[in-house]
């Protein structure tokens, strides 16, 4: 098993995918992270339900997050 800690540090600058409690995907490049994993994300690009739109870097809440996947 990885530890989030680890698998955050190894995947800074890389894309990945993340999907949300409510049930939005975000793909972007990972910029940053926290100790509470809040994440900076730039490049993102929101999808929900058929809908997708670009919105920039954005600083998301680490409690918000269900999954990330590398890409």
């Amino acid at each position: 098993m990885v530890k989030p800690s680890n698998f955050l540090e190894e995947t800074v600058g890389d894309k990945i995918e993340l999907l949300l409690k409510d049930g939005r995907k975000l793909k972007g490049k990972l910029a940053g992270y926290d100790d509470h994993m809040n994440l900076v994300l730039e490049e993102t690009e929101e999808k929900k339900d058929d809908s997708r739109r670009r919105i920039g870097t954005i600083v998301l809440r680490g409690n918000n997050v269900v999954r990330i996947n590398k890409q």
